[in-house]
């Protein structure tokens, strides 16, 4: 029988948003437990050396993160397998790079350089309102952060705006129709979209309808949707692609389009 956590991960069964190859090696980093889920989130390792190519092997990012030099959500963090999430803000102040995790529109997680401006805030999705000790009303959001005394008008999945520095949040947009949303889970992960409608369902999921900018609609799970702006206005520069799935037959004009042009 297996005694405690595991500790490996074989890299067949790693999630395929980390885009990594199956014949170089029999394992994939493990993400450490932390504030995301193992297959929502994204090992520093990955990131530095897989997508930033800052390393070339495991303990070259090791040797970078023990310097102290990677900060995400600006807190220092020197475990290579820390797992950064969606919506993470990861800075390199030697080199004053800033990053948000966020998924291209194949579902892959996707390096999206930000502004120091844009670095110093996060969005997050509310997912439990709750009255904690003494009376003390508390919520608790997708990356595992307890807010204390939040405003009360805040429900589950909303969306907060949550300065990074003071550790409060300023903003927040309600869960509603005809706000902006992201998707974070399921077929339609990347895509970004207005909420159309939402399917109630007693004792099951509850399904919503999105339609994207060129109209095109599409349904999922209320769990898999983030909000991230009121009305079309994004709270957080998207990625390339801005959240549009193209079909196979547009991808190629496009393609063909950048082609002639070179």
């Amino acid at each position: 029988m297996a005694r405690g956590p595991k500790k490996h991960l074989k890299r067949l069964a790693a999630p395929s948003s980390w885009m990594l190859d199956k014949l170089s090696g029999t394992y994939a980093p493990r993400p450490s437990p932390g504030p995301h889920k193992l297959r929502e989130s994204l090992p520093l390792t990955i990131f530095l050396r897989n997508r930033l190519k800052y390393a070339l092997t495991g303990r070259e990012v090791t040797s970078i993160v023990a310097q102290r030099l990677i900060k995400v959500d600006g807190k220092v963090r020197t475990d290579p397998t820390y797992p950064a999430g969606f919506m993470d803000v990861i800075s390199i102040e030697k080199s004053g790079e800033h990053f948000r995790l966020l998924y291209d529109v194949k579902g892959r997680f996707t390096i999206h350089r930000i502004t120091p401006e844009e670095a110093t805030y996060k969005l997050l999705k509310v997912r439990k309102v709750a009255i904690g000790n003494k009376g003390v009303p508390h919520i608790v959001t997708h990356d595992g952060r307890t807010i204390r005394y939040p405003d009360p008008l805040i429900k589950v999945n909303d969306t907060v705006r949550f300065d990074i520095e003071q550790g409060k949040i300023t903003d927040f947009v309600k869960f509603d129709t005809g706000n902006l949303a992201f998707i974070t889970g399921g077929r339609n992960r990347g895509r970004a979209g207005v909420i159309v409608h939402r399917e109630k369902h007693v004792g099951g999921f509850d399904i919503v309808h999105v339609k994207d900018s060129l109209d095109r609609t599409f349904a999922t799970r209320i769990s898999n949707i983030f909000v991230i702006g009121e009305g079309t206005k994004s709270w957080v520069s998207l990625p390339k692609g801005k959240g549009l799935k193209l079909t196979i037959a547009e991808e190629r004009d496009v393609r063909r389009r950048r082609a002639a042009e070179q």
